[in-house]
């Protein structure tokens, strides 16, 4: 179930164009789009959030929009042969400098704690045709679909890895080919948030943007391939494809997801991501995760104010509960998202789940309880751990899980904070404590 109001409307910085050219095809800094007041308006509401979508994003009903229609910029690229640049036509977004920080040079680095993400000075994508990425997936075949969601479906399509020219099935790259369902109604909206966040932020955490394509009424994005999909279908889905999480790579993918927003968190002028789930958390094959769908990402609060007020969008049992109340955006209310996660990869349950039993279908609002008390908390744990888990580093792991949960968003630690907590968690020398016969009977699942 997912809060659902229309999306702020953004009002985008004037021209800047500076093509390069990258071995045998452009990389271009975006140009400037209508500004999105010009067609978003605030009765554009649905009762359900329309989420962009990730790779393994589960189906949902698009809604039809108004008779609001956005102009096409027209054909997005033009191929030259030899030396020539790729000259581009039609007109679509960029990021002014100032929207993320001042960069210096090519990029920035964000505090020693994280050198090796950098902000872009403006987004530097490749700008595919309607036609390769047609090739690229088999004329968007039924069997190389990879998700669904409320932006559209996924495919998986193969492209050469240094050119990136669409190549045969089983050659070259493998890239998820994100593809607007023309019926979305805040698909544009969150396409434009896309390409503007994460065609600048670059971090090991975050999944890489390789590029976009806009023709007439088609949009796409091209994104690098996660082999192992969402962390939420590891947690929740059963199968052979889907073997339980040890406590190890539980941590693992727990340290990386907070890495991933706190570099966020720490740029100079701070990025919400304001939708921190398990269904945005993808997998590459070493279980590193990266956060993806950056559809609802906003610019934190400036002037010294503490949040920013904007219309209230996310998925419930997620949203922290004083941004659901007030529409008051605080970073810190990814970290009340971040503590559901944390909740959720220690029990193996669904944030909000109505076939559980009255009074436990908001897992926050029931497990709480059981985070604070030993006994308890070992209930709650997901039973597919088999009790291989160092006790003393569940327990701290819990103790995260109530701080980052608290009602009060100042009283929540800094995403600096919770990794360098989970860090610590993940080195203690304890032993797993094996399963035993008489131990604590698990909850009602």
């Amino acid at each position: 179930m997912f809060i659902n109001l229309a999306p702020d409307c953004l009002v985008l910085p004037p021209l800047l164009s500076r093509p390069c050219l990258v071995p045998s095809r452009l990389i271009c800094i975006l140009p400037e789009i209508l500004p999105f007041s010009a067609f978003c308006t605030d009765e554009e509401e649905t009762s359900s959030r329309l989420v962009m979508g990730n790779c393994f994003e589960t189906p949902a009903q698009a809604v039809s929009p108004t008779d609001t229609r956005i102009p096409s910029p027209g054909r997005s690229t033009t191929r030259t042969t030899g030396s020539d640049l790729t000259a581009t036509t039609g007109k679509l977004s960029t990021i002014s400098n100032s929207s993320l920080g001042q960069s210096i040079g090519s990029s920035v680095t964000i505090g020693d704690a994280y050198p090796e993400g950098r902000i872009l000075e403006a987004p530097n994508l490749v700008i595919f045709t309607f036609a390769e990425l047609r090739s690229a997936t088999r004329n968007f075949k039924p069997d190389c679909v990879l998700g669904e969601g409320g932006f559209g479906r996924v495919y998986k399509g193969w492209v050469d890895e240094k050119t990136l020219n669409p190549t045969k099935s089983g050659i070259g790259m493998i890239v998820a080919v994100k593809k607007l369902n023309p019926e979305s109604l805040q698909g544009l909206e969150e396409w434009q948030s896309e390409v503007n966040f994460l065609g600048r932020l670059s971090h090991p955490n975050l999944v890489r943007l390789l590029g976009y394509c806009w023709e007439e009424k088609e949009l796409l994005l091209v994104y690098e391939y996660m082999a192992k999909g969402s962390l939420e279908n590891h947690l929740f889905r059963k199968g052979k494809a889907y073997e339980p999480l040890s406590w190890d790579i539980r941590m693992k993918i727990a340290i990386g997801a907070a890495r991933g927003l706190a570099f966020l968190h720490l740029s100079e002028k701070q990025v919400i991501y304001r939708d921190f789930k398990a269904s945005n958390i993808l997998l590459d094959a070493n279980f590193v995760p990266k956060l993806s769908d950056f559809g609802l990402a906003k610019n934190g609060p400036t002037g010294g104010q503490s949040h920013v007020t904007t219309r209230v969008m996310g998925t419930y049992g997620y949203a922290a509960p004083e941004y659901v109340a007030t529409g008051h955006l605080y970073v810190k209310s990814d970290v009340y998202g971040f503590g559901v996660v944390l909740l959720e990869m220690l029990s193996g349950l669904r944030a909000l789940d109505t076939t559980r039993p009255s009074g436990h279908h908001n897992l926050v609002d029931f497990a709480k309880p059981f985070l604070s008390d030993r006994r308890k908390l070992a209930r709650l744990m997901d039973p597919r751990l088999e009790g291989r888990y160092p006790s003393k580093a569940a327990q701290q792991a819990a103790q995260l899980t109530v701080r980052c949960l608290a009602g009060d968003p100042k009283s929540r630690p800094s995403m600096k904070e919770v990794v360098e907590t989970l860090e610590h968690i993940e080195v203690m020398t304890s032993r797993p404590r094996e399963s035993k016969s008489g131990s604590p009977r698990p909850l009602s699942r």
